[in-house]
């Protein structure tokens, strides 16, 4: 088919034909580990900037001096025109609100990408392929902090990969 409606397909509808080249090129992009990696930590990226942006929003921590010029004394915020005073909130909301982007991509690539070589080397679906990906997904996060900190992420990692994995897992009720 070329895409164009069939007989049954009302004007202006394309029909969805899955044996054009460009689906089955992008269904085995979206199957590939790379694929469910790269589309994880996309996802990953914009859900932590929106969450960012709410914690960013609600915390009490701002800055209450404008960061000064180098060799200059840090003004008050409250001594700013109120235009100035958005600009250093809003300033500071977009910092931290990448900073958690960053953050969620890195866990979503990362996580997906273990997850995904895990199930194929092991050729199953199961809670363990989550469980262990949790483990080494919270390890390596933690590297930098030694060998507790490594164990203590690849725990907590692996639990709450167990914890969601599982009630995912759950019969649903209809």
């Amino acid at each position: 088919m070329n895409g164009l409606p069939g007989p049954g397909a009302a004007q202006g509808q394309r029909t969805y034909d899955p044996n054009d080249p460009n689906i089955k090129a992008l269904n085995a992009m979206m199957e590939s580990c790379f694929g469910k990696s790269a589309i994880s930590g996309v996802m990953g990226f914009g859900m932590g900037g929106l969450f960012g942006m709410f914690m960013a929003s609600m915390a009490y921590d701002t800055p209450f001096h404008t960061p000064g010029a180098p060799g200059a004394a840090p003004q008050p915020i409250a001594s700013l025109p109120w235009r100035q005073q958005v600009k250093v909130g809003f300033k500071d909301m977009g910092t931290r609100s990448y900073s958690t982007a960053k953050n969620f991509g890195k866990v979503g690539l990362l996580f997906s990408g273990i997850e995904c070589g895990i199930e194929g080397f092991r050729a199953k679906n199961d809670l363990g392929n989550g469980v262990a990906a949790g483990c080494l997904t919270g390890g390596i996060l933690a590297r930098s902090g030694g060998p507790t900190a490594v164990a203590g992420g690849c725990a907590a990692f692996a639990a709450f990969s167990a914890a969601i994995d599982a009630y995912m897992r759950q019969p649903k009720e209809e």
